[in-house]
């Protein structure tokens, strides 16, 4: 649940932020202030006290009335949400002068009235909220999207009302990380498994260092095995391997490090893996 705040002018260039924090625990909150109701948001000031559940803040150096504000609030565990943005509004009510009839509606909005001590507070406010719902629907905010970035290239562009669909269709389904460059863009970073070396259970190394072939009933079978290096170049073959356990001197191996091997079983190829021959020399 997003909380609600209110923008107010009383001229003189302040502008009166004030909200109320339905959150158990925040961690920061920060006013922002932008031209456009969608993009170009920055920082002006982070409350001292986010916890407080009623809270403000007076922007006397907004450098115009029409300015949009909104809410970027830092939850427990790092999450944080936005506001819906919202432009200062004047806080009496404004209505059009006599014999401005024809005037457009934002030139009319310029103009202040005091309100009569017969209208109670009550129906005040029900005029200017209802003047300012009038106001606002005569421009609606247009749509947000959110750029989708992979590496570097854009892979989809969603709507806002979308994203949450999106979001936690990534979580559930991959491992994969998604996560803001920017107000408007996410970069999604693809889950790369590490490799586990699993030794194999026919050709693996000693703990002296020396490469040991285990095949069963070498004897009766026809067992072929060819060695190569890291880098594919070939090292060594045994055509026949008459005995099992067969024992290969790691000086074979020329020098420490990684090298492959396939195993042959009757011409077949029955295992191509590799392993690691250690320093010890």
């Amino acid at each position: 649940m997003l909380p609600e705040f209110s923008a107010v002018t009383r001229g003189n260039g302040k502008i009166i932020i004030s909200w109320t924090n339905p959150y158990p625990v925040v961690s920061q909150i920060s006013i922002q202030r932008s031209k456009d109701s969608t993009k170009g948001f920055a920082s002006i000031i982070s409350v001292p006290d986010p916890t407080a559940q009623q809270n403000g803040f007076v922007d006397s150096k907004a450098p115009d009335p029409k300015f949009f504000y909104r809410l970027f609030i830092v939850l427990d565990g790092g999450k944080y949400v936005f506001t819906r943005s919202r432009r200062a509004y004047w806080d009496t009510v404004r209505i059009p002068v006599a014999g401005n009839a024809n005037r457009p509606p934002a030139e009319n909005a310029k103009q202040r009235v005091v309100i009569s001590e017969k209208v109670s507070p009550r129906q005040a406010e029900e005029i200017k909220e209802k003047l300012q719902t009038a106001a606002t629907s005569q421009k609606p905010e247009p749509e947000k999207f959110f750029i989708v970035k992979k590496y570097d290239g854009v892979l989809i562009q969603i709507p806002a009302n979308s994203f949450k669909r999106f979001r936690d269709s990534i979580v559930t389904r991959t491992r994969d990380t998604i996560a803001f460059s920017s107000v408007d863009t996410i970069v999604l970073k693809p889950f790369v498994p590490r490799e586990i070396y699993k030794p194999s259970r026919y050709v693996f190394t000693e703990r002296d260092g020396n490469v040991t072939i285990l095949v069963p009933d070498a004897e009766n079978r026809n067992y072929s095995i060819k060695f190569f290096t890291d880098n594919n170049t070939p090292l060594f073959e045994i055509g026949k391997v008459k005995e099992s356990p067969l024992l290969i001197d790691k000086v074979n191996f020329l020098q420490a490090g990684w090298y492959k091997f396939e195993l042959y079983e009757d011409g077949k190829l029955k295992e191509k893996h590799k392993l690691y021959v250690p320093k010890d020399f």
